[in-house]
């Protein structure tokens, strides 16, 4: 596991401070969702009342994602951070006072105008770093996800059980807005210098918007698929096994594996394909639930797949960033971060209802086998890339081979 690619990697002008405020700027971001649903519960309505808010809010960034992109491909970085920013601000700081249907509806809206952050960094990281370097970036960015995730959803919880919900509201109002005022006196490059002194050329959506790059985008939503079924599980194990006071602790661990297994990742000399990564983590979360109710025993069995984790996600971002021309990344980009989440939120309600009718046993097998079907189905389309794509492609297909 070697160090100095990182240390290389963080040397090259503007990295180490677009990770930096990544890393800050995503933290507001993963905790709107507990906070809002903690908020409507505050309020005496239902978990059903609550979910139907957070489903608002995904269909909103599913849509809104890619369009932001396609705004930044086109008019730049700052009119659209500034654009979303605003209505984070106005949606955060009076979603408190909104009655529930206008909240049911604003809740859209907000998520049609989220803040880019996440594919925005990686859009940024792809121009800032060398091709032959994206993989230890994206791995390295992988990481601050990670981390991200592990601070956002427990202040979120913290500071609504602390300061109330209406309070860590207006928090994450100035979190948000704070996220996109420093993402806009940042102004990271959305291209590298090489291209944008290569001569302007229209890119048309057919030319990067292929079957093999859809099926790209359903392997990165099985990777999501997977990783909230298993939470899913793991939750109800620990909820059958009448020791719920340890989950925190138990997706702690959880997700430590990920950051070991993203941090190794980059070390390494050769990457691998998306599919062989992603197809290894479901295959290695089928066979979890044959493990038991005994939620340590249940850790130590994710740990295989748990490594593969950040390693899965961060190799499909780095294919679709060698994979579609610049001018067309920030959409790209976006249509990434709406099939994650569409992995989640589908995994939700099935993962729910296998958990209910045979036991979370039966969730991990199903998760595990969704992500392997989705790897033999992209695996025929993965060898069918047009021939302008094929010379960045090809290390990721012999992998797959």
């Amino acid at each position: 596991m070697a160090i100095e690619p990182y240390r290389r990697l963080l040397t090259l002008p503007g990295v180490r401070t677009l990770m930096l405020v990544g890393l800050l700027a995503r933290i507001p971001s993963t905790a709107t969702g507990i906070t809002l649903t903690l908020h409507i519960r505050s309020l005496g309505l239902s978990w059903l009342a609550a979910g139907a808010v957070g489903t608002a809010t995904t269909v909103g960034m599913a849509v809104g994602s890619p369009l932001a992109g396609r705004f930044v491909d086109r008019h730049g970085l700052r009119p659209v951070l500034l654009v979303t920013g605003v209505a984070q601000l106005a949606f955060w700081s009076s979603a408190w006072a909104l009655p529930y249907p206008v909240l049911l509806v604003a809740a859209v809206v907000a998520g049609l105008l989220a803040l880019p952050v996440f594919s925005v960094i990686r859009q940024c990281l792809a121009a800032l770093v060398p091709v032959e370097q994206r993989r230890i970036g994206f791995s390295l960015d992988s990481i601050m996800v990670e981390l991200s995730y592990m601070a956002g959803p427990a202040l979120g919880v913290l500071g609504s059980t602390m300061l109330g919900s209406t309070w860590t509201m207006c928090v994450v109002a100035a979190g948000l807005t704070c996220s996109g005022v420093a993402l806009i006196l940042l102004n990271p490059p959305t291209r590298s210098a090489e291209e944008l002194e290569a001569p302007a050329e229209k890119v048309l959506r057919r030319q990067w918007l292929t079957p093999g790059l859809l099926t790209l985008l359903g392997t990165a939503a099985a990777a999501t698929f997977v990783l909230t079924a298993t939470e899913l599980a793991l939750v109800a194990v620990m909820d059958h096994s009448g020791e719920t006071e340890w989950t925190g602790l138990a997706i702690g661990l959880w997700c430590v594996c990920s950051l070991v297994g993203g941090f190794v990742y980059g070390g390494l000399s050769k990457g691998f394909s998306p599919l062989v990564l992603i197809g290894g983590m479901g295959l290695l979360t089928i066979p979890v639930g044959l493990v038991g109710g005994d939620w340590r025993w249940v850790i130590v069995a994710l740990v295989p797949s748990g490594v593969l984790c950040a390693p899965g996600l961060s190799s499909t971002v780095e294919a679709l960033s060698r994979w579609v021309p610049a001018g067309a990344r920030g959409e790209a980009m976006g249509l990434h971060g709406t099939a994650l989440l569409i992995g989640g939120a589908v995994s939700s309600p099935i993962a729910g209802a296998v958990i209910d009718g045979a036991g979370p046993g039966w969730a991990f097998a199903v998760a595990g086998l969704v992500s392997v079907t989705m790897v033999l189905i992209a695996l025929p389309f993965w060898r069918r890339i047009p021939s302008p794509m094929e010379q960045p492609m090809e290390q990721p297909m012999a992998a797959a081979a």
